[in-house]
């Protein structure tokens, strides 16, 4: 099974909107697809493809509810579909997720027990036998390097980073060793970086030589995405992916959107056979 977490420590990269595309492109590549979205922002990938109705029921089931033990219904009840793609919303919950799972972790040393908080989204996922159901597992995690980040990379193992290509984004993915690295030592797993995706790319010389200084470290760079805002305040709008908006809320057809999803696809088809390769 195909499986990444996309990830920035940067805000407002694009991380979600890139996340659902992915999605997207892989359902329409004939692929079985299941986004799990751990981000408890309003403006959310759950949000994003309409499936975030229950996120503030206090009495509904939730991920996190799983994750410590404590379900109030079996895993599959809690996926929601759009666009062919499966999804376990955010609740808000997932806010406590550190307290919970800290405490949970606490109860079982108490009875001589071992229980790692990082490895429980993973064995919801493989008690619930996704990786025999799925074909592509892709995690949304907040920006902030939690314990849901944790969970996420633990369950996925391999990363897909968008970034801004300017001054500040290039320092953000200078920086991508020490993080992975960083993950790696406080995770005790190895974490592969699939690809760097720089998104609102406009064609400047700076971007240009960013660009071709983060190549020249080795960094896998399939595609760059130019500054899309119409498209994407569209879709937000509408809660849908790009792939949706065009062919549903557009009357004439933008050969520059057009662009923007084909790129999409190709950059889902590149992590497929970055991540075959390495298995």
């Amino acid at each position: 099974m195909l499986a990444y977490t996309v990830y920035s420590e940067a805000g407002g990269v694009g991380k979600t909107t890139l996340a659902a595309n992915l999605a997207k492109a892989e359902e329409r590549a004939g692929r079985d697809v299941l986004v799990v979205d751990l981000d408890t922002q309003e403006a959310s990938l759950s949000y994003l493809l309409d499936v975030a109705d229950d996120r503030d029921d206090d009495q509904a089931d939730s991920l996190l509810r799983h994750m410590i033990d404590r379900p109030r219904g079996d895993f599959d009840d809690l996926i929601k579909s759009s666009e062919g793609i499966d999804i376990v919303p955010s609740h808000n919950i997932l806010e406590y997720a550190s307290k919970h799972l800290r405490r949970r972790e606490e109860e079982a040393a108490d009875f001589g027990e071992s229980w790692n908080p990082n490895k429980q989204l993973l064995r919801v996922l493989r008690e619930a036998g996704v990786h025999e159901q799925y074909d592509t597992l892709i995690v949304d995690p907040p920006a902030t390097a939690d314990i849901k980040l944790h969970n996420a990379i633990h369950a996925t193992r391999h990363l897909v980073i968008p970034f801004e290509p300017s001054g500040k984004g290039y320092e953000s993915v200078q920086g991508l060793d020490q993080l992975v690295g960083g993950l790696e030592d406080q995770l005790g797993i190895e974490v592969g970086v699939l690809a760097v995706v720089p998104n609102r790319y406009k064609g400047m010389n700076d971007q240009d030589r960013f660009l071709e200084e983060i190549e020249a470290d080795g960094w896998e760079i399939p595609i760059r995405l130019r500054e899309r805002s119409s498209l994407l305040e569209g879709c937000w709008a509408e809660q849908c992916t790009a792939f949706r908006y065009i062919d549903e809320h557009r009357e004439r057809e933008r050969d520059h959107e057009l662009d923007t999803v084909e790129k999409i696809e190709r950059l889902a088809e590149r992590i497929r056979e970055t991540q075959a390769v390495e298995a």
